[in-house]
């Protein structure tokens, strides 16, 4: 279906829009706009297009996109009506999948959406918390490093620890990944979170300690032990974001799997040759 183009956008934003404007409360998705030989184009139509635009039309103010949209749904409805009857049989094939696609993705957003409530993410929560303290406690490191190019940077630096320097400032001032910018912080890992010779640093260190240089595949390391403790449950905000998507791609499994039980299938491609993927030239008049 045509997009608004660009260039029709910055037309419209020259025109002032006269019709006479109906209050906000007034207004409901019915509310007619306009006819196109008895075919009505309402509100709730021209919200759903704008829904659709690209983010730098949908954020136009709306007295610059109003008028020039209803025209695009008006032209569209005009075509439409002149082009019914007249589609080839790769577009109306075409159109069928589409639609297709649009009205089960529909159904599975709804079912997705409606398992995002509080009850249910405090539900799975509670259930990860329950398999999560069922497991082996593992030890778990707080480091910080400062990483450098050669052996001989990260010497200097050392004798700056020595001489009584703060790891987090000269991790700011000397190291050279994003963690330079938390003063060196790694935060909190478990085993096997980071490469073999920097996890069996941290094991040999005790809280307060550092050490280096260090090389690995990525430079030269000081690495220094802030603390340790026993894995346990991250906080419910640390986990809510993955929660949320196993609760929606459950949910959309299981309206999936509901339909299609539902569903009288009988399958006629067994023994087909899946050469036929390649016959697109089928689709042709």
């Amino acid at each position: 279906m045509p997009r608004l183009t660009g260039a029709t956008v910055a037309f419209a934003a020259t025109l002032a829009f006269t019709a006479p404007l109906m209050a906000e409360a007034e207004a409901t998705r019915d509310t007619l706009l306009a006819t196109v030989n008895g075919t009505e184009i309402t509100l709730g139509h021209l919200l759903a297009a704008r829904d659709t635009l690209p983010d730098q039309f949908r954020n136009m103010p709306p007295e610059a996109l109003f008028q020039p949209l209803v025209e695009q749904l008006i032209e569209q409805t005009a075509i439409m009506q002149q082009a019914e009857g007249t589609l080839t049989a790769r577009e109306q094939i075409a159109f069928e999948n589409e639609q297709r696609a649009f009205i089960a993705n529909a159904a599975l957003t709804r079912a997705a959406e409606a398992a995002l409530s509080e009850d249910n993410i405090n539900e799975a929560y509670t259930a990860f918390v329950t398999e999560f303290d069922g497991r082996e406690p593992m030890p778990e490191f707080n480091a910080s490093h400062i990483i450098v190019e050669t052996e001989e940077e990260a010497l200097a630096l050392r004798a700056q620890l020595e001489d009584g320097a703060d790891f987090a400032e000269l991790a700011r001032e000397n190291s050279m990944d994003g963690a330079a910018a938390g003063g060196g912080s790694l935060g909190w890992f478990g085993l096997g979170a980071m490469i073999p010779e920097f996890e069996q640093a941290v094991q040999t260190l005790e809280v307060g300690e550092y050490m280096g240089p260090l090389e690995t595949q990525f430079g030269w390391h000081l690495v220094l032990l802030n603390d340790t403790r026993m894995s346990q449950a991250p906080a419910l905000d640390e986990v809510r974001e993955a929660l949320a998507e196993t609760l929606q791609r459950e949910a959309a499994q299981a309206e999936l799997a509901r339909a299609r039980d539902a569903a009288t299938i009988e399958r006629a491609y067994e023994g087909l040759d899946p050469a036929l993927l390649l016959q697109s030239d089928l689709l042709d008049d």
